[in-house]
Protein backbone atom coordinates (compact mmCIF):
# COMPACT_ATOMS: atom_id res chain seq x y z
CA UNK A 1 0.00 0.00 0.00
CA UNK A 2 2.78 2.41 0.93
CA UNK A 3 4.70 1.44 -2.20
CA UNK A 4 1.57 1.99 -4.27
CA UNK A 5 1.11 5.52 -2.84
CA UNK A 6 4.76 6.28 -3.56
CA UNK A 7 4.40 5.16 -7.13
CA UNK A 8 1.26 7.27 -7.55
CA UNK A 9 3.04 10.27 -6.04
CA UNK A 10 6.03 9.77 -8.34
CA UNK A 11 3.78 9.50 -11.35
CA UNK A 12 1.89 12.62 -10.30
CA UNK A 13 5.11 14.61 -9.89
CA UNK A 14 6.29 13.33 -13.25
CA UNK A 15 3.09 14.46 -14.93
CA UNK A 16 3.27 17.87 -13.24
CA UNK A 17 6.89 18.31 -14.30
CA UNK A 18 6.01 17.35 -17.86
CA UNK A 19 3.15 19.85 -17.93
CA UNK A 20 5.35 22.60 -16.54
CA UNK A 21 8.04 21.85 -19.10
CA UNK A 22 5.57 21.83 -21.96
CA UNK A 23 4.07 25.12 -20.85
CA UNK A 24 7.54 26.69 -20.84
CA UNK A 25 8.68 24.95 -24.01
CA UNK A 26 7.15 27.41 -26.50
CA UNK A 27 9.16 30.23 -24.91
CA UNK A 28 12.34 28.18 -24.88
CA UNK A 29 11.86 26.94 -28.41
CA UNK A 30 10.91 30.41 -29.66
CA UNK A 31 14.15 31.81 -28.31
CA UNK A 32 16.27 29.02 -29.76
CA UNK A 33 14.51 29.29 -33.12
CA UNK A 34 15.34 32.94 -33.71
CA UNK A 35 17.32 32.87 -36.94
CA UNK A 36 20.83 34.23 -37.08
CA UNK A 37 21.04 36.84 -39.83
CA UNK A 38 23.93 37.64 -42.16
CA UNK A 39 23.95 40.45 -44.72
CA UNK A 40 26.60 39.95 -47.41
CA UNK A 41 27.13 43.19 -49.34
CA UNK A 42 29.26 43.19 -52.46
CA UNK A 43 30.88 46.53 -53.25
CA UNK A 44 30.94 47.87 -56.84
CA UNK A 45 29.96 44.85 -58.94
CA UNK A 46 27.78 44.61 -62.05
CA UNK A 47 24.64 42.48 -61.89
CA UNK A 48 26.01 40.30 -64.68
CA UNK A 49 29.39 39.55 -63.07
CA UNK A 50 28.64 36.19 -61.45
CA UNK A 51 28.78 32.66 -62.73
CA UNK A 52 25.08 32.01 -62.04
CA UNK A 53 24.14 35.23 -63.87
CA UNK A 54 25.89 33.98 -66.99
CA UNK A 55 29.29 35.66 -67.04
CA UNK A 56 31.49 33.64 -69.40
CA UNK A 57 34.73 34.05 -67.43
CA UNK A 58 34.22 35.20 -63.82
CA UNK A 59 34.05 32.22 -61.47
CA UNK A 60 31.93 32.60 -58.33
CA UNK A 61 31.19 29.03 -57.18
CA UNK A 62 30.30 29.94 -53.60
CA UNK A 63 27.84 32.68 -54.53
CA UNK A 64 26.50 30.40 -57.28
CA UNK A 65 25.77 27.76 -54.64
CA UNK A 66 24.20 30.37 -52.36
CA UNK A 67 21.94 31.37 -55.26
CA UNK A 68 21.02 27.74 -55.94
CA UNK A 69 20.16 27.16 -52.26
CA UNK A 70 18.12 30.33 -51.80
CA UNK A 71 15.29 32.43 -53.14
CA UNK A 72 17.22 34.31 -55.80
CA UNK A 73 15.86 37.34 -57.61
CA UNK A 74 17.71 38.01 -60.85
CA UNK A 75 15.79 41.29 -61.30
CA UNK A 76 16.83 43.02 -58.10
CA UNK A 77 17.57 46.73 -57.71
CA UNK A 78 19.17 49.02 -55.15
CA UNK A 79 17.79 52.41 -54.17
CA UNK A 80 20.75 54.42 -55.53
CA UNK A 81 23.83 53.79 -57.72
CA UNK A 82 26.20 55.06 -55.03
CA UNK A 83 27.42 53.23 -51.94
CA UNK A 84 26.58 55.54 -49.02
CA UNK A 85 22.89 56.17 -49.82
CA UNK A 86 22.47 52.59 -50.99
CA UNK A 87 23.90 51.12 -47.78
CA UNK A 88 21.87 53.53 -45.65
CA UNK A 89 18.74 52.18 -47.33
CA UNK A 90 19.81 48.59 -46.75
CA UNK A 91 20.20 49.13 -43.01
CA UNK A 92 17.07 51.28 -42.45
CA UNK A 93 14.59 49.99 -45.04
CA UNK A 94 14.06 53.57 -46.25
CA UNK A 95 14.74 55.40 -49.50
CA UNK A 96 17.48 58.09 -49.58
CA UNK A 97 14.96 60.94 -49.67
CA UNK A 98 13.57 59.50 -46.40
CA UNK A 99 16.74 58.80 -44.41
CA UNK A 100 18.63 61.89 -45.57
CA UNK A 101 21.82 60.28 -46.91
CA UNK A 102 21.73 61.02 -50.64
CA UNK A 103 25.47 61.19 -51.39
CA UNK A 104 28.85 60.19 -50.07
CA UNK A 105 30.09 63.56 -48.83
CA UNK A 106 28.78 67.04 -48.07
CA UNK A 107 29.68 69.62 -50.68
CA UNK A 108 32.19 72.23 -49.55
CA UNK A 109 35.21 74.07 -50.87
CA UNK A 110 38.56 73.33 -49.32
CA UNK A 111 42.11 74.38 -49.99
CA UNK A 112 43.23 71.01 -48.64
CA UNK A 113 43.43 67.99 -50.96
CA UNK A 114 40.36 65.81 -50.92
CA UNK A 115 40.46 62.82 -48.56
CA UNK A 116 43.51 64.03 -46.60
CA UNK A 117 43.25 64.57 -42.84
CA UNK A 118 42.29 68.28 -42.83
CA UNK A 119 39.67 67.67 -45.49
CA UNK A 120 38.39 64.62 -43.57
CA UNK A 121 37.95 66.62 -40.38
CA UNK A 122 36.14 69.44 -42.18
CA UNK A 123 33.93 66.88 -43.90
CA UNK A 124 33.10 65.24 -40.58
CA UNK A 125 31.87 68.51 -39.09
CA UNK A 126 29.58 69.16 -42.07
CA UNK A 127 28.45 65.55 -42.29
CA UNK A 128 27.02 65.69 -38.77
CA UNK A 129 23.76 67.24 -39.99
CA UNK A 130 23.24 64.30 -42.34
CA UNK A 131 24.23 61.78 -39.70
CA UNK A 132 21.80 63.36 -37.22
CA UNK A 133 18.96 62.99 -39.73
CA UNK A 134 19.96 59.40 -40.53
CA UNK A 135 20.04 58.47 -36.84
CA UNK A 136 16.42 59.50 -36.37
CA UNK A 137 15.54 56.25 -38.11
CA UNK A 138 16.08 52.87 -36.42
CA UNK A 139 18.56 50.53 -38.06
CA UNK A 140 18.04 46.79 -38.32
CA UNK A 141 20.65 46.11 -35.57
CA UNK A 142 18.75 48.45 -33.24
CA UNK A 143 15.44 46.77 -34.00
CA UNK A 144 16.88 43.28 -33.55
CA UNK A 145 18.51 44.21 -30.26
CA UNK A 146 15.01 44.47 -28.76
CA UNK A 147 14.79 40.71 -29.25
CA UNK A 148 18.16 39.99 -27.68
CA UNK A 149 20.28 39.97 -30.82
CA UNK A 150 23.94 40.92 -30.78
CA UNK A 151 25.34 42.45 -33.96
CA UNK A 152 28.67 43.01 -35.69
CA UNK A 153 29.71 45.66 -38.22
CA UNK A 154 32.51 44.96 -40.69
CA UNK A 155 33.51 46.49 -44.00
CA UNK A 156 31.90 49.55 -45.58
CA UNK A 157 30.21 51.84 -43.06
CA UNK A 158 29.57 55.57 -43.46
CA UNK A 159 27.80 56.24 -40.17
CA UNK A 160 30.73 57.07 -37.89
CA UNK A 161 31.65 54.62 -35.12
CA UNK A 162 29.96 51.22 -35.41
CA UNK A 163 27.97 51.88 -32.24
CA UNK A 164 26.24 54.84 -33.91
CA UNK A 165 24.53 52.37 -36.21
CA UNK A 166 23.19 50.37 -33.30
CA UNK A 167 25.69 47.53 -33.56
CA UNK A 168 26.80 45.87 -30.34
CA UNK A 169 30.29 45.27 -31.77
CA UNK A 170 32.27 46.16 -34.85
CA UNK A 171 35.43 47.35 -36.54
CA UNK A 172 34.94 50.89 -37.85
CA UNK A 173 36.03 53.72 -35.53
CA UNK A 174 34.91 56.66 -37.70
CA UNK A 175 37.59 59.04 -36.39
CA UNK A 176 38.39 61.50 -39.24
CA UNK A 177 41.88 62.18 -37.82
CA UNK A 178 42.62 58.51 -38.48
CA UNK A 179 40.99 58.21 -41.89
CA UNK A 180 37.48 57.50 -40.62
CA UNK A 181 35.17 58.19 -43.53
CA UNK A 182 33.67 55.06 -45.04
CA UNK A 183 34.93 52.09 -43.06
CA UNK A 184 38.57 52.58 -41.97
CA UNK A 185 39.57 49.49 -39.92
CA UNK A 186 36.46 47.69 -41.11
CA UNK A 187 37.78 47.69 -44.67
CA UNK A 188 40.36 45.10 -43.69
CA UNK A 189 37.70 42.41 -43.47
CA UNK A 190 37.93 39.90 -46.28
CA UNK A 191 41.10 41.38 -47.73
CA UNK A 192 43.02 40.52 -44.56
CA UNK A 193 40.99 37.57 -43.40
CA UNK A 194 37.71 36.84 -41.62
CA UNK A 195 38.91 36.42 -38.04
CA UNK A 196 37.06 39.42 -36.49
CA UNK A 197 33.71 38.06 -37.67
CA UNK A 198 34.58 34.52 -36.59
CA UNK A 199 35.53 35.68 -33.06
CA UNK A 200 32.24 37.55 -32.79
CA UNK A 201 30.29 34.51 -33.96
CA UNK A 202 32.11 32.21 -31.52
CA UNK A 203 31.24 34.47 -28.58
CA UNK A 204 27.61 34.82 -29.66
CA UNK A 205 27.33 31.04 -29.95
CA UNK A 206 28.97 30.51 -26.56
CA UNK A 207 26.57 33.02 -24.98
CA UNK A 208 23.59 31.49 -26.79
CA UNK A 209 22.78 34.85 -28.39
CA UNK A 210 21.13 35.14 -31.79
CA UNK A 211 23.35 37.31 -33.99
CA UNK A 212 23.34 39.71 -36.93
CA UNK A 213 26.44 40.13 -39.12
CA UNK A 214 27.01 43.06 -41.49
CA UNK A 215 29.66 41.76 -43.91
CA UNK A 216 30.35 44.60 -46.38
CA UNK A 217 33.91 43.93 -47.59
CA UNK A 218 35.86 46.34 -49.77
CA UNK A 219 35.49 43.76 -52.57
CA UNK A 220 35.59 43.87 -55.52
CA UNK A 221 35.97 47.63 -54.93
CA UNK A 222 39.14 49.34 -56.11
CA UNK A 223 42.03 49.27 -55.54
CA UNK A 224 41.97 46.13 -57.63
CA UNK A 225 44.83 44.29 -55.96
CA UNK A 226 43.92 40.59 -56.11
CA UNK A 227 46.29 37.80 -55.13
CA UNK A 228 48.72 37.01 -57.94
CA UNK A 229 47.22 33.56 -58.37
CA UNK A 230 43.83 35.05 -59.21
CA UNK A 231 45.22 37.80 -61.43
CA UNK A 232 47.29 35.30 -63.42
CA UNK A 233 44.21 33.11 -63.82
CA UNK A 234 42.29 35.88 -65.59
CA UNK A 235 45.06 37.59 -67.59
CA UNK A 236 44.76 35.15 -70.54
CA UNK A 237 40.97 35.51 -70.57
CA UNK A 238 40.53 39.27 -70.26
CA UNK A 239 40.93 41.93 -72.97
CA UNK A 240 43.21 44.06 -70.75
CA UNK A 241 45.04 43.79 -67.44
CA UNK A 242 42.62 46.28 -65.86
CA UNK A 243 39.68 44.03 -66.70
CA UNK A 244 41.54 40.92 -65.52
CA UNK A 245 42.24 42.58 -62.17
CA UNK A 246 38.57 43.44 -61.70
CA UNK A 247 37.45 39.92 -62.63
CA UNK A 248 39.95 38.51 -60.15
CA UNK A 249 38.55 40.77 -57.44
CA UNK A 250 35.08 39.34 -58.06
CA UNK A 251 36.41 35.84 -57.44
CA UNK A 252 38.28 37.06 -54.34
CA UNK A 253 34.96 38.27 -52.94
CA UNK A 254 33.49 34.86 -53.71
CA UNK A 255 36.27 33.08 -51.82
CA UNK A 256 35.56 35.12 -48.68
CA UNK A 257 31.84 34.43 -49.00
CA UNK A 258 32.71 30.74 -49.05
CA UNK A 259 34.80 31.14 -45.91
CA UNK A 260 31.93 32.84 -44.09
CA UNK A 261 29.34 30.26 -45.15
CA UNK A 262 31.73 27.42 -44.26
CA UNK A 263 31.98 28.87 -40.74
CA UNK A 264 28.19 28.87 -40.46
CA UNK A 265 28.11 25.26 -41.64
CA UNK A 266 30.89 24.14 -39.29
CA UNK A 267 28.95 25.55 -36.34
CA UNK A 268 25.81 23.70 -37.36
CA UNK A 269 23.91 26.94 -37.94
CA UNK A 270 23.06 26.70 -41.64
CA UNK A 271 19.48 25.49 -41.24
CA UNK A 272 18.39 28.43 -39.12
CA UNK A 273 20.49 31.27 -40.52
CA UNK A 274 19.00 33.82 -42.89
CA UNK A 275 21.68 34.90 -45.37
CA UNK A 276 20.94 37.87 -47.63
CA UNK A 277 23.21 38.80 -50.53
CA UNK A 278 23.14 42.06 -52.50
CA UNK A 279 25.56 44.54 -54.05
CA UNK A 280 25.55 48.24 -53.16
CA UNK A 281 25.84 49.51 -56.73
CA UNK A 282 27.06 48.43 -60.14
CA UNK A 283 30.33 48.72 -62.01
CA UNK A 284 31.65 48.57 -65.56
CA UNK A 285 35.42 48.29 -65.58
CA UNK A 286 37.16 50.82 -67.81
CA UNK A 287 39.34 48.58 -69.96
CA UNK A 288 42.20 51.06 -70.25
CA UNK A 289 42.26 52.70 -66.82
CA UNK A 290 42.87 50.44 -63.82
CA UNK A 291 40.55 50.96 -60.83
CA UNK A 292 38.21 53.20 -62.81
CA UNK A 293 34.61 52.64 -63.83
CA UNK A 294 33.11 53.42 -67.21
CA UNK A 295 30.06 55.67 -67.77
CA UNK A 296 26.67 54.04 -67.45
CA UNK A 297 27.46 52.15 -64.26
CA UNK A 298 28.34 53.50 -60.81
CA UNK A 299 26.74 56.93 -60.13
CA UNK A 300 24.46 56.52 -63.16
CA UNK A 301 20.78 55.52 -63.43
CA UNK A 302 21.33 52.71 -65.93
CA UNK A 303 20.80 49.10 -64.88
CA UNK A 304 24.57 48.61 -64.76
CA UNK A 305 24.45 51.10 -61.90
CA UNK A 306 21.38 49.95 -59.94
CA UNK A 307 20.56 46.34 -60.83
CA UNK A 308 21.79 43.44 -58.69
CA UNK A 309 20.84 39.87 -57.94
CA UNK A 310 19.35 39.61 -54.45
CA UNK A 311 19.48 36.28 -52.62
CA UNK A 312 17.63 35.10 -49.50
CA UNK A 313 18.75 31.76 -48.09
CA UNK A 314 17.05 30.29 -45.01
CA UNK A 315 16.75 26.50 -45.33
CA UNK A 316 14.35 26.21 -42.39
CA UNK A 317 11.80 28.55 -43.97
CA UNK A 318 12.55 29.54 -47.57
CA UNK A 319 12.21 27.12 -50.47
CA UNK A 320 14.98 27.59 -53.07
CA UNK A 321 13.80 29.21 -56.29
CA UNK A 322 15.40 31.18 -59.11
CA UNK A 323 12.97 34.06 -59.56
CA UNK A 324 13.33 35.73 -62.96
CA UNK A 325 9.95 37.48 -63.15
CA UNK A 326 9.15 39.32 -59.94
CA UNK A 327 10.91 42.58 -59.20
CA UNK A 328 12.58 43.16 -55.87
CA UNK A 329 14.61 45.89 -54.24
CA UNK A 330 17.14 46.27 -51.46
CA UNK A 331 14.35 48.22 -49.74
CA UNK A 332 12.76 44.80 -49.07
CA UNK A 333 15.64 43.48 -46.97
CA UNK A 334 14.62 45.07 -43.67
CA UNK A 335 10.88 44.18 -43.87
CA UNK A 336 11.82 40.61 -44.79
CA UNK A 337 14.31 40.38 -41.93
CA UNK A 338 11.76 41.74 -39.46
CA UNK A 339 9.18 39.24 -40.69
CA UNK A 340 11.72 36.44 -40.15
CA UNK A 341 11.97 37.34 -36.44
CA UNK A 342 8.27 38.04 -35.96
CA UNK A 343 8.36 41.85 -36.02
CA UNK A 344 6.21 44.19 -38.11
CA UNK A 345 7.84 46.75 -40.41
CA UNK A 346 7.72 50.38 -39.37
CA UNK A 347 4.92 52.41 -41.03
CA UNK A 348 7.33 54.45 -43.16
CA UNK A 349 8.94 51.36 -44.72
CA UNK A 350 7.82 50.84 -48.32
CA UNK A 351 9.40 47.44 -48.95
CA UNK A 352 7.67 44.06 -48.82
CA UNK A 353 8.40 40.76 -47.14
CA UNK A 354 9.70 38.66 -50.04
CA UNK A 355 8.59 35.48 -48.26
CA UNK A 356 5.01 36.67 -48.83
CA UNK A 357 4.13 35.46 -52.33
CA UNK A 358 0.96 37.55 -52.47
CA UNK A 359 2.87 40.73 -51.63
CA UNK A 360 5.39 40.00 -54.36
CA UNK A 361 2.70 39.28 -56.93
CA UNK A 362 0.69 42.40 -56.07
CA UNK A 363 3.60 44.81 -56.42
CA UNK A 364 3.73 46.16 -59.94
CA UNK A 365 6.63 48.61 -59.77
CA UNK A 366 9.78 49.53 -57.87
CA UNK A 367 11.80 52.74 -57.68
CA UNK A 368 15.33 54.04 -57.47
CA UNK A 369 17.00 57.45 -57.49
CA UNK A 370 20.32 58.99 -58.45
CA UNK A 371 21.81 62.00 -56.67
CA UNK A 372 25.08 63.88 -57.02
CA UNK A 373 28.09 62.45 -55.23
CA UNK A 374 28.20 65.46 -52.89
CA UNK A 375 25.20 66.64 -50.84
CA UNK A 376 24.26 70.31 -50.39
CA UNK A 377 21.21 70.36 -48.10
CA UNK A 378 19.96 67.65 -45.78
CA UNK A 379 16.41 69.03 -45.82
CA UNK A 380 16.31 69.59 -49.60
CA UNK A 381 17.44 66.40 -51.35
CA UNK A 382 15.97 67.58 -54.64
CA UNK A 383 18.83 70.07 -55.00
CA UNK A 384 21.19 67.26 -55.94
CA UNK A 385 18.62 64.97 -57.60
CA UNK A 386 19.91 63.84 -60.98
CA UNK A 387 17.36 61.14 -61.88
CA UNK A 388 14.38 59.20 -60.61
CA UNK A 389 13.79 55.70 -61.95
CA UNK A 390 10.74 53.46 -62.08
CA UNK A 391 10.73 49.84 -63.25
CA UNK A 392 7.39 48.23 -64.05
CA UNK A 393 7.09 44.94 -65.90
CA UNK A 394 9.19 45.17 -69.03
CA UNK A 395 9.47 48.97 -68.85
CA UNK A 396 12.01 51.23 -67.21
CA UNK A 397 11.65 55.01 -67.18
CA UNK A 398 14.36 57.49 -66.21
CA UNK A 399 13.17 61.00 -65.37
CA UNK A 400 15.89 63.68 -65.11
CA UNK A 401 16.04 65.82 -61.99
CA UNK A 402 17.05 69.44 -61.42
CA UNK A 403 20.73 68.57 -60.86
CA UNK A 404 21.07 66.58 -64.08
CA UNK A 405 23.54 68.46 -66.24
CA UNK A 406 23.78 65.72 -68.90
CA UNK A 407 20.22 65.59 -70.22
CA UNK A 408 16.68 66.81 -69.63
CA UNK A 409 14.97 64.17 -71.76
CA UNK A 410 12.80 61.35 -70.48
CA UNK A 411 14.23 57.93 -71.23
CA UNK A 412 12.11 54.78 -71.67
CA UNK A 413 13.49 51.31 -72.24
CA UNK A 414 12.14 47.84 -72.75
CA UNK A 415 14.53 46.60 -70.11
CA UNK A 416 13.99 42.90 -70.85
CA UNK A 417 14.64 43.20 -74.56
CA UNK A 418 17.24 45.96 -74.20
CA UNK A 419 19.06 45.39 -70.87
CA UNK A 420 21.95 47.67 -71.86
CA UNK A 421 19.50 50.55 -72.53
CA UNK A 422 20.62 51.41 -76.03
CA UNK A 423 17.26 52.38 -77.59
CA UNK A 424 15.18 55.14 -76.01
CA UNK A 425 11.52 54.36 -76.78
CA UNK A 426 9.98 57.42 -75.10
CA UNK A 427 8.80 59.04 -78.35
CA UNK A 428 7.33 55.77 -79.60
CA UNK A 429 5.30 55.10 -76.45
CA UNK A 430 3.95 58.41 -75.08
CA UNK A 431 1.09 56.72 -73.18
CA UNK A 432 3.53 54.46 -71.33
CA UNK A 433 5.67 57.49 -70.48
CA UNK A 434 2.65 59.41 -69.18
CA UNK A 435 1.49 56.51 -67.01
CA UNK A 436 4.91 55.75 -65.52
CA UNK A 437 5.74 59.41 -64.94
CA UNK A 438 2.43 59.88 -63.11
CA UNK A 439 3.24 56.88 -60.90
CA UNK A 440 6.72 58.21 -60.25
CA UNK A 441 5.40 61.65 -59.27
CA UNK A 442 2.77 60.11 -57.03
CA UNK A 443 5.49 58.12 -55.26
CA UNK A 444 7.97 60.99 -54.82
CA UNK A 445 7.76 64.13 -56.99
CA UNK A 446 11.40 64.99 -56.45
CA UNK A 447 10.75 67.58 -53.78
CA UNK A 448 9.24 67.85 -50.31
CA UNK A 449 5.54 67.08 -50.37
Amino acid sequence: MIISRCIRKTLLLSVLFTLLFLSAAPLLFAQSEKPNIIYILSDDQAWSDYGFMGHPHIETPNIDQLAADGLTFTRGYVTAPLCSPSLASIITGLYPYQHGITGNDPEFSSEKPRYQTDWQEARSRLYKDYLDEFQKHPTIPQLLQKLGYVSFQSGKWWGGHWSEGGFTDGMTHGDPSRGGRHGDEGLKIGREGMEPIFKFMDKAIADNDPFFVWYAPFLPHSPHTPPDSLLNKYLPKAPTKAVAAYWAMCEWLDITVGQLLDKVEEQGLTENTLVVFVTDNGWIQDPERPNRYAPGSKQDPQDMGIRTPIIYKWPAKIKPRMETEYLTSSIDMVPTTLAAVGMDPLPEMQGVNVMDQKALASRKRIYSMDFSHDMVAVDQPEKTLESRMIISGTWKLIAPGPANAATNEIQLYDILQDPMERQNLADAHPKVVKKLLASLNDWWPGKDR
